[in-house]
């Protein structure tokens, strides 16, 4: 099984974080008992693939609320991120960037969020955007997009396409 080593640091808004580790037998995601196998399968071999191939693609890890931008097997970003609370969970599996919006309104029960930026749909209504409304990063807070502090959002919309892998696991 290959394994990818991350840079020994990644730099997120003046906070340091340590490198990580992955391979398809360390991650967790296929331990929890209420994510289906044939998910983790999926998800297990997809991230397998991507990290052997050159394609740009994006990993949300929900336990650790990160987001990882890939380059193959190459890390080539990393920040904190904010999933989806309990009530409002953030589904895994394996996407694609459906379209882009460099500003959007977004409306669902209990909120109407105007301008919001950098908005990268990868599933429906879901997507991984900017969020200048709270700055709790590294929390689940979200209806179940994923939250990015808007100069992170920026880099990575500017960096992804339409069509770029969105891997997302527990």
């Amino acid at each position: 099984m290959k394994t990818i080593r991350t840079p020994k640091w990644v730099r997120y808004s003046g906070t340091v974080l340590t490198g990580i580790a992955l391979s398809a037998t360390a991650l967790g995601f296929w331990t929890e008992p209420a994510f289906p196998t044939p998910i983790r399968e999926q998800i297990a071999a997809r991230m397998i693939a991507l990290q052997n191939s050159s394609d740009r693609w994006i990993q949300i890890d929900i336990p650790n609320q990160r987001l990882i931008a890939w380059e193959g097997g190459n890390q080539v970003y990393a920040v904190i991120v904010s999933t989806g609370k309990n009530s409002t969970p953030t589904r895994p599996g394996t996407f694609t960037i459906q379209s882009k919006r460099r500003t959007d309104r977004m409306r669902g029960q209990g909120y109407d969020v105007p301008n919001v930026p950098y908005a990268m749909y990868y599933d429906g209504g879901y997507a991984i955007h900017g969020a200048y409304w709270h700055k709790n990063f590294g929390t689940p807070v979200s209806h179940g997009c994923i939250n990015v502090a808007v100069d992170h959002a920026e880099w990575l919309f500017n960096w992804a396409s339409v069509g770029t892998p969105v891997v997302i696991h527990q």
